[in-house]
C-alpha cells in the first residue's frame, strides 16, 4: 500500500507553507508519472496569455491537469513540481494563479528564472512528478 507523507523540519521554516512542502516521502508507489515541460498553449498549440503571468501560469496547470487525467491521475497526485519563468519579479502573479489549483495536498517545488523558454512569447514552463497510490 502507498503511503505519502508531506512535511515540515519542525526547525527549517518554511516561508511560503500555503504553496509547498519541503519535503514528501512516498513508500511503496503503485506508479509514478513524470510530466515533461507544460507550457501556456492551448489545445491545438496556440499560445494563451500573451504578456500575462497569471493566465499563461494558469493554462500550464490547465495543461498539467489534462496530462494527469490522460495518465489516470489528478493535480493532486503531483508531489514535485520544478518551475521555470523568464521573469521572477512576477512571483506574486504566479503564485497567486497557482494557488487556485493547489490547495490541499501540496506539492515540493522548486522555481528558477530563465532567459528564455522554446518559443518567444512563453513566460513560464512547469515540469512534474505524480505518484499514484490507488
Amino acid at each position: 500500500m502507498t503511503k505519502i507523507t508531506r512535511g515540515n523540519p519542525p526547525n527549517l521554516a518554511n516561508v511560503r507553507s500555503s504553496i509547498y512542502h519541503h519535503f514528501i516521502r512516498i513508500d511503496n508507489p503503485k506508479s509514478l508519472i513524470f510530466l515533461s515541460g507544460q507550457l501556456s498553449r492551448d489545445s491545438n498549440g496556440k499560445l494563451v496569455g500573451p504578456g500575462d503571468m497569471a493566465e499563461q501560469t494558469r493554462q500550464a496547470i490547465r495543461n498539467m491537469k489534462t496530462v494527469m487525467e490522460a495518465a489516470g491521475g489528478t493535480l493532486e497526485d503531483i508531489v514535485s513540481i520544478v518551475v521555470y519563468t523568464t521573469d521572477i519579479r512576477q512571483f506574486k502573479e504566479i503564485v497567486a494563479a497557482r494557488v487556485e489549483f493547489f490547495k490541499d495536498k501540496l506539492p515540493t517545488s522548486t522555481i528558477v528564472e530563465v532567459n528564455h523558454l522554446a518559443d518567444p512569447g512563453l513566460l513560464i514552463e512547469f515540469q512534474a512528478t505524480a505518484v499514484l497510490s490507488e
